[in-house]
């Protein structure tokens, strides 16, 4: 099941994060992206696409560009639940992810083309805009992708 992984990283008795839940997308028709703030550990920014009713998810501990010269380090997490993307809230010490969350960016998006290991999508955000591109590293780590804008 898409959301085995999310589930055993989290304690739902002491986290306010969501529990998931048997529910399709909430977007009505339009695919929805969100990208939020994370003062964990280390401060990142996780990346967030609706795909197949979750959310497929990417910690950038840089955050996004909207420079195209810019690519970025997007290390692939588990997936998240749909309601995931209304999430703000700090998540208490000694849990899995502890520190606070906030979102940085939301909107929709456009699928342009999907590959093994490759994502081009037009995002229609607040803050990004415009096609992005996700290109999965060829290496012994295979969580590891790159994150950035498209020249135009």
């Amino acid at each position: 099941m898409a959301l085995e992984k999310y589930r055993q990283k989290r304690d739902f008795k002491k986290t306010t994060e969501p529990k998931p839940k048997a529910t399709s997308s909430t977007s009505k028709g339009k695919l929805i992206f969100v990208v939020q703030e994370h003062h964990a550990s280390r401060l990142h920014y996780d990346f967030r696409l609706e795909m197949n009713d979750v959310l497929v998810s990417w910690a950038i501990p840089k955050g996004p560009s909207e420079d195209p010269a810019v690519k970025r380090l997007a290390v692939m997490t588990e997936d998240h639940p749909m309601d995931y993307a209304n999430f703000e809230g700090v998540i208490p010490e000694g849990l899995y992810g502890a520190g606070t969350v906030e979102i940085w960016d939301t909107g929709t998006y456009e699928m342009i083309e999907e590959a093994k290991g490759k994502y081009v999508f037009n995002l229609s955000g607040k803050k990004l805009k415009g096609a992005y591109c996700l290109i999965q590293l060829k290496s012994a780590d295979s969580k590891n992708w790159l994150f950035f804008k498209k020249k135009e």
